[in-house]
């Protein structure tokens, strides 16, 4: 409510102050370009936008900046923020109201694009460039402008999202919004308003089909992670995993080096759901994605393979197979002492529930000593897995070379 207030606030104000002054009618010419390039670019993009916005996981992020961007960067502050304004109360009712969009978060995402075109502005009534980017302090009040924007929409949106959302990662739904395609479409926006827009604002519409191609390559994209992503962990799922395994093991093969396969089953995980739920099931199998993504390093593919069990393959170690073996048995070691001490508190309206005292056995091979090929890896790991619960569980159990290798005695 904050947020939208200022926008409020500073709209109205500065339509108190500057009203005869926002009637220039060049400046009406360039709002009308740009709503009419917006709409049409709405229009033609409905299905490709309604379905990016419902399988968006973290924060969505819409191509219409490159016409708000291009609006703060030519036009008074009040005129740019009319601008936002028509332009998200139309894209609310045709792409973000049929996909679901509550109405107050499309309030709060407009009113934090308000926010931005006044700082946008207030940058350029700084440096004194008003919208002549040519020269050199032009061009760097540019890039200021378009880095005032994308912290000023981004961290207010992010930071929302995370007071929503206590138990999410302020990086993760950073990283999920796509910077990149962010930053590619202000960058657009940019060159619409210092090249189009002054001399050859008729000529605004042909940048429609581009953007129609760049959001239907982006929504394969969301798609193809979608199909890949187990939903409940965020990891990858099982054919995704493998073909992603395959293609580690085959560099690991390549350079001659030491590669592992990792089972990972949660012990009495059943339990944990007849006695809980199958919500607070979801939460421990959502912890140990985190246990998991938290310990292994960069390179190494994670993924679900369903119910309890989880999947790792580390490749490309830098080792002679002996140490290859060692370097998996810590990895193991690690990953079952962080979920022994692992405690999940999960919100319930009948009263939090905590879990604790979870454990994990972990069955491991090693390449090139237990096989090459991922089936063979994973048929040596399944049995290491086997040996470590027969053995009692929250156990590691290594087959490097045909023999196994046990964690500490408990």
């Amino acid at each position: 409510m904050a947020v939208e207030l200022t926008a409020v606030l500073l709209l109205a104000g500065e339509i108190a102050l500057r009203g005869p002054e926002l009637l220039e009618p060049r400046s009406w010419i360039v709002v009308a370009a740009l709503l009419v390039a917006a709409a049409l670019h709405a229009e033609l993009s409905l299905g490709a936008e309604r379905m990016r916005r419902r399988i968006a996981d973290t924060r969505y992020i819409d191509l219409s900046s490159v016409w708000t961007f291009a609006a703060a960067l030519v036009l008074p502050a009040a005129l740019a923020a009319a601008t936002v304004v028509a332009l998200y109360t139309h894209l609310y009712f045709r792409v973000f109201r049929p996909a679901g969009t509550p109405p107050h978060r499309q309030l709060y995402s407009t009113s934090t694009v308000v926010l931005a075109v006044y700082l946008v502005a207030m940058l350029r009534g700084l440096t004194g460039v008003g919208d002549d980017y040519a020269s050199v302090a032009g061009a760097a009040t540019l890039a200021g402008c378009l880095l005032a924007y994308t912290l000023t929409n981004t961290l207010l949106v992010v930071a929302v999202i995370r007071l929503s959302q206590p138990r999410s990662s302020f990086l993760a739904i950073l990283a999920g919004g796509e910077i990149a395609l962010e930053l590619a479409t202000l960058s657009l926006g940019a060159l619409v308003a210092v090249v189009v827009l002054p001399d050859h604002w008729p000529l605004v519409v042909l940048l429609v089909p581009l953007l129609l191609l760049l959001e239907q390559t982006t929504l394969v994209r969301q798609l193809e992670d979608k199909a890949n992503t187990d939903p409940k962990t965020g990891l990858l799922n099982a054919d995704a995993w493998r073909a992603r395994a395959t293609r580690l093991l085959a560099g690991a093969r390549r350079d001659r080096v030491a590669a592992g396969v990792l089972i990972l089953d949660l012990d009495h995980f059943k339990d944990v759901n007849d006695r809980h739920g199958h919500l607070v099931g979801d939460a421990v199998l959502a912890s140990m994605a985190e246990v998991l993504t938290g310990e292994v390093r960069g390179a190494d593919v994670v993924g679900r393979f369903g119910g309890e069990e989880f999947v790792v393959a580390m490749g490309t170690m830098k080792q002679d197979p002996a140490a290859g073996a060692t370097a998996v048995h810590e990895m193991c070691e690690r990953i079952r002492r962080r979920v022994e001490s692992l405690s999940v508190d999960v919100p319930s309206p009948t009263g939090d529930v905590r879990i604790d005292r979870l454990s994990v056995s972990v069955g491991a091979a090693v390449a090139p000593g237990a096989g090459t090929e991922l089936d063979r890896l994973l048929a040596a790991a399944d049995e290491a897995l086997y040996t470590a619960k027969r053995a009692g569980r929250n156990r590691v159990r290594v087959r490097a070379n045909g023999a196994g290798q046990a964690g500490p005695a408990r």
